[in-house]
């Protein structure tokens, strides 16, 4: 709602977000836009952000539809994909954001899938989202992702966007308007689009449509400005506190042995280690670069915080190389798709010097936070990640630290996954926190100190090493097509998903590879206890029965906390070609230390159905199920067998 009534204020109509492609590889740069790697939880936190902003008078507009897993070659490489693939995992994300989110437009993607281009694909845009989701909003290119005039003209794109300002040369402006005079491109297609343009227009309050009479007596429609748009508001301290309670709630504590944390806000002072503690995040990362008024960091929370009683010492610990400056338009550079993957930053002479001086400071204070992690070098709009070392030699840092501070807080500030591996299980206390806008280092000195009980969860998987099957050139980034294929392809790379539906913690649990912090992870500084699991079914004539399942959660801590109770279904007996278990239901509660609440959870027989490519339809399998309540994915404290 904030985000809604800002863009009002700024008199913009669509707000380009949110962006909720599946996180497929940990290694896309733009990972840290997305939601999660799981599509149930993308598509019900995007349908709750749509809801939000069109409330305020201004579109959202969900993306990228469909399968733009990486940034490497992302204009120029075919994602292959079989369709219950597709369905299952690349689809239902963006289904529920247009049936419970109620979009009313979408921005399609810049790939190819199964070679045809995303913004021409009749099947994904016409079939799938306007008849069987019944979408009749507007169809937005991605920026400089249209190829073709008559392709895309006689497809679903309604509007066409790039990044240049030569608007006439546009493939949907002169010359479209230079084929439909020769006859080759029926103008019945421009109305259509026509139409999708003014609902919008109509619907946003842009223009108002009046019936008036005209000179000869018939009626007419009158086209004018609406000035009854809400007129929002703009960094209020409304919303600057919204801000930070999204901040508080997002904030991850990964580990916290011997209950480290939180750590005592009467300390007389204190050493903060690493440049995440010190750099503005906001104005990085490409299209998600925002011009905020201010942010708080991690070192000034901290200070703030923790007031002129207690002595806060900075130092930087390693070396962040300058970058070139550019006089390019960095949308264009990201349009190129000869651009590599980025390769690791290592340790420089001066990340050496900064390490030495760290450690050494270290070993005088008694209270150390590391505050290391990636930021939008590698974060980044147009570029992939090599692997999930942490760069500018943080992990010997880290170690380094560990010897003479073992005790020390890291927090993580990263906006997709990284390696732990060198130093975690060494580590009492690891906090896990990403991109947290304007109050984030507020959020985060209340959670460190105890102000606040960390209640975020995982919402993608956090792995010990690169998945098995994203190591080889062929998986990830994707192979060069072969002679026959470019024949038939406008395309470099071809990318194709043969894993299928087995992404991030359906693929870690069905084949026991061990995580560093699995799916839905997350500690307090309470306890719960989870009991009284009651399942029972709801008859319906429709195919939307389902059952009601009902639980008792306590906390049996000293302190008020959160929690995500989490439901997952599977196969009791899992089937070769099914993930063993998968994420239906969630909901997040606050008790009161020695409370207890009943928790309602429902599952319809849709949430037991998988996609028959053969049969062209959804399938509901006849047998026996489990259903798995608990805190995390491996976190499991309740369970029932049903029969279907």
């Amino acid at each position: 709602q904030a985000l809604g009534e800002e863009a009002a204020s700024m008199d913009v109509n669509i707000l380009l977000g949110p962006g909720l492609n599946i996180k497929r590889s940990p290694l896309c740069g733009r990972n840290f836009e997305y939601f999660s790697e799981d599509p149930y939880l993308s598509g019900k936190m995007a349908a709750s952000y749509i809801r939000g902003i069109q409330s305020k008078g201004v579109y959202a507009c969900p993306k990228h539809l469909a399968v733009n897993s990486q940034e490497l070659r992302r204009m120029a490489m075919d994602a292959v994909v079989d369709e219950r693939t597709l369905r299952e995992i690349y689809l239902t994300g963006f289904e529920i954001a247009v049936k419970e989110g109620h979009a009313k437009a979408i921005m399609s993607s810049y790939n190819q899938i199964n070679g045809i281009y995303a913004n021409e694909d009749k099947h994904l845009l016409t079939d799938i989202l306007r008849k069987e989701w019944g979408f009749d909003g507007t169809i937005i290119s991605d920026w400089g992702a249209v190829h073709t005039t008559k392709g895309t003209a006689e497809g679903p794109l309604d509007i066409e966007m790039s990044v240049t300002s030569d608007f006439d040369d546009y493939f949907l402006a002169n010359p479209l308007i230079s084929e439909i005079r020769k006859g080759n491109i029926d103008e019945a297609c421009v109305d259509e689009k026509v139409r999708n343009i003014l609902r919008m227009m109509v619907r946003l309050h842009m223009i108002e449509l009046t019936e008036v009479p005209d000179s000869d007596g018939k009626k007419k429609i009158l086209v004018q400005k609406n000035k009854n748009r809400k007129a929002g508001s703009y960094n209020t301290a409304k919303h600057r506190f919204e801000v930070l309670k999204v901040a508080r709630e997002s904030i991850t504590l990964l580990k916290n042995e011997d209950r480290k944390l939180p750590l005592d806000p009467a300390i007389d002072k204190v050493l903060v280690i690493g440049q995440n503690a010190v750099i503005s995040q906001a104005m990085g990362g490409g299209s998600a670069e925002i011009k905020a008024l201010y942010e708080i960091t991690p070192l000034l929370g901290i200070s703030k915080f923790l007031g002129g009683n207690c002595e806060v010492r900075y130092a930087r610990g390693y070396d962040i190389p300058a970058k070139k400056e550019s006089d390019h338009n960095w949308q264009e550079d990201s349009l190129d798709a000869s651009k590599a993957a980025a390769e690791t930053a290592k340790e420089t002479e001066d990340s050496a010097r900064l390490r030495k001086e760290a450690v050494e400071l270290a070993k005088e204070y008694k209270h150390v936070i590391y505050v290391g992690g990636l930021n939008h070098d590698q974060d980044l709009e147009g570029q992939d990640r090599a692997d999930l070392t942490l760069p500018y030699g943080q992990d010997r840092l880290i170690t380094e630290l560990l010897e003479v501070r073992p005790d020390m807080t890291i927090v993580m500030l990263a906006g997709s996954p990284v390696s732990m591996k060198p130093w975690a299980d060494r580590a009492k206390a690891i906090v896990w926190m990403s991109y947290s806008g304007m109050e984030g280092g507020t959020a985060l000195a209340e959670v460190l100190f105890g102000a606040v009980n960390p209640s975020g969860k995982l919402a993608e998987t956090l792995p010990e090493e690169i998945p098995e099957c994203f190591r080889k050139e062929a998986y990830f980034p994707g192979r060069p097509l072969t002679d026959e294929e470019k024949k038939h392809m406008n395309a470099h790379l071809t990318q194709t998903y043969a894993e299928g539906i087995f992404v991030g913690y359906r693929y870690y649990e069905k084949n026991r590879i061990p995580v560093q912090f699995c799916f839905g992870h997350g500690l307090s500084y309470t306890d719960f206890t989870y009991d009284n699991l009651k399942i029972e079914e709801i008859p319906s004539k429709a195919r939307a029965n389902g059952f009601d399942v009902q639980l008792q959660v306590r906390n049996v801590g000293a302190l008020e906390g959160k929690e995500t109770v989490q439901l997952y279904l599977g196969e009791k007996t899992v089937s070769p070609e099914n993930p063993v278990k998968e994420l239906k239901a969630f909901e997040k509660i606050c008790l009161r230390p020695r409370e207890t609440k009943t928790v309602l959870l429902k599952i319809t027989m849709e949430d037991f159905m998988h996609y028959d490519e053969a049969a062209g339809t959804w399938r509901l399998k006849h047998g026996d199920y489990r259903i798995y309540v608990g805190s995390s994915l491996q976190d499991i404290q309740l369970t029932q067998d049903i029969t279907i």
